[in-house]
C-alpha cells in the first residue's frame, strides 16, 4: 500500500499514512481491509469507502472461493507449498523496505525512537500488541501532557455463521494471523463445525491467495454451506470494519488539532510502527529458510530500494520461483 499510495501515486504522505495505519490498529476489525478503507474515504468520501472496501476484498474472496471448491470436489487444496516459499521471502523484503521507509516520517526524536524499541522489544518477549499499542499512545500522550489490552456439534445454520464472522469482525485486534485463535473457539471447540485439520487448511487458503488474509472466512463458509454459507461469511466477517471506518475516519484530522490527542496519535504510530517490525522479524523465520530464499530476499529488497517497480511484479516473481523450484524438486 504504502508503494503504491504514497511513492507511486502520491495521494498520502508518509505522514498521513502513518496515521491512518495507526488509527486503523485501534480499533477492531482486519487492519489492511481497514486501511484501504481509510484510503478510499480520504480520496472519495463515502462511496471512496465502499468503492476501496469492496476491490480489496471482492478479488480475494473470489479466489479464496475457487480454493474452497477445490478443497470441497477433491478433497484436498492445490500444491501451495512451493507458492508460498517463493512468495514469502519477497513479502519480508516489502515490509522491511516499508518499516525503513516510514521510519523516517515515524522516529523523529529521542523519545519516539525510545518508545519504538521498548515496544519492539517487550512484543518479541511476549508482550500482547493491543496492550502495546493503546500503552505507547497513553505514554506519548502523557509526554506531551507533561509538557504542556468436549464439545456438542451444532447443525450448521447460516444465522449462526453469519454471527460468528460478525462477532470476529467487530472484536478482532491487530494482525489477521490472530484469527486462527479466534476461529478455533468458535469453529472447532464450540461448534464442531470443522476439525483442526480443516481449520489450518483454511488458514492456509487464506494466506495462498492475495488480498486479506480474513478471506479465510469465504473458505471456511463454503466448506460448511457452499456458496452462500461462502457469500454470509464474507459479508459478516467484513461488514463491522467498513462500519468502524467510516465512523472512526473523520476522527483522524480532529485528532491531530489537538495537542495531546496529536501526541497519542503520535504515540500509536510509533507503536504500529515497531510491531510492524517485530512481525518482520517473525516473518523470517518462516521465510528465510535455505540459500535460495535468502537470495530471492537480497534480489527483492534490492530492486525496493533502487527502483520504482511495483511490488505486485515482486510478488508474482517470488511465486513464479517457488513453483519452478518445486517442479524441479520433484
Amino acid at each position: 500500500m504504502r508503494d503504491e499510495l504514497v511513492r507511486r501515486r502520491r495521494w498520502l504522505t508518509d505522514a498521513q499514512f502513518l496515521d491512518l495505519v495507526a488509527a486503523a490498529n485501534m480499533i477492531p476489525g482486519p487492519n489492511s481491509t481497514e486501511m484501504a478503507l481509510h484510503v478510499g474515504r480520504v480520496r472519495g468520501g463515502g462511496w471512496g469507502l465502499v468503492v476501496a472496501g469492496a476491490a480489496f476484498i471482492v478479488p480475494a474472496a473470489l479466489l479464496t472461493g475457487a480454493l474452497a471448491w477445490a478443497y470441497v470436489t477433491f478433497g484436498a487444496l492445490p500444491e501451495v507449498r512451493w507458492l508460498l516459499y517463493g512468495v514469502r521471502p519477497v513479502m519480508l523484503a516489502i515490509v522491511v523496505h516499508a518499516v525503513f521507509g516510514l521510519s523516517r516520517s515515524a522516529l523523529t526524536d529521542p523519545w519516539r525512537i525510545g518508545l519504538a524499541v521498548a515496544v519492539a522489544g517487550a512484543n518479541a518477549l511476549g508482550g500482547n500488541e493491543i496492550v502495546l499499542l493503546f500503552g505507547g499512545a497513553l505514554v506519548m500522550a502523557a509526554v506531551a501532557s507533561a509538557r504542556g489490552a468436549m464439545r456438542a456439534v451444532e447443525p450448521v445454520s447460516l444465522l449462526t455463521l453469519a454471527a460468528i464472522f460478525l462477532k470476529i469482525g467487530a472484536t478482532l485486534y491487530g494482525s489477521g494471523y490472530v484469527l486462527l485463535s479466534y476461529l478455533r473457539g468458535d469453529l472447532v471447540e464450540r461448534t464442531g463445525w470443522l476439525s483442526d485439520a480443516q481449520l489450518l487448511d483454511s488458514i492456509v487458503a487464506g494466506q495462498a491467495t492475495p488480498g486479506p488474509v480474513l478471506s479465510t472466512a469465504t473458505f471456511i463458509g463454503y466448506v460448511l454451506a457452499g456458496p452462500a454459507g461462502a457469500a454470509v461469511a464474507t459479508v459478516a466477517i467484513f461488514l463491522p470494519a467498513f462500519l468502524f471506518v467510516a465512523l472512526s475516519g473523520p476522527l483522524v484530522a480532529r485528532a491531530r488539532r489537538s495537542p495531546v490527542l496529536s501526541a497519542a496519535m503520535d504515540g500509536a504510530v510509533v507503536a504500529s510502527l515497531a510491531l510492524i517490525a517485530v512481525v518482520a522479524v517473525e516473518l523470517a523465520r518462516a521465510a528465510v529458510v535455505d540459500p535460495l530464499t535468502v537470495v530471492v530476499l537480497g534480489i527483492a529488497v534490492l530492486l525496493l530500494a533502487l527502483t520504482r517497480m511495483n511490488a505486485a511484479w515482486l510478488v508474482g516473481a517470488g511465486a513464479l520461483t517457488g513453483l519452478v523450484t518445486g517442479a524441479i524438486a520433484r
